[in-house]
């Protein structure tokens, strides 16, 4: 069983940063594509970023392209996404996913998810 924690959720002003981290174990980290996406309170989960097994190819969402970065740690297991310039929009649950099918927007080709970090960006 595949396992994902994410952590380093919190309250930050606008224009603050966070880090978000995403632990997996359970199975070998370099056989799952990486995403992160989001939702917000009566709202669909959007996608946010995405990384490749070899962190080759990265996609972003128009709305953070610029001031987030995804990257991962194949030795430790780990993904992160580096947020900065928050924006009070960007208040949401943030989830990581692991998918074996390329870098789809649809959370549903994602076979696992972890559990959500809270993000709350105050004006």
């Amino acid at each position: 069983q595949v396992q994902l924690v994410e952590s380093g959720g919190g309250l930050v002003q606008a224009g603050g940063s966070l880090r978000l981290s995403c632990v997996v174990s359970g199975r070998s980290f370099t056989i799952y594509n990486m995403a992160w996406f989001r939702q917000a309170p009566g709202q669909e989960r959007e996608f946010v970023a995405a990384i490749t097994r070899s962190s080759v190819t990265t996609e972003y969402a128009d709305s953070v392209k610029g001031r987030f970065t995804i990257s991962r740690d194949n030795a430790k297991n780990t993904l992160y996404l580096q947020m900065n310039s928050l924006k009070p929009g960007d208040t949401a649950v943030y989830y990581c996913g692991a998918t074996v099918v390329g870098l789809p927007l649809a959370p549903e080709l994602y076979n696992y998810w972890g559990q959500g970090t809270p993000v709350t960006v105050s004006a």
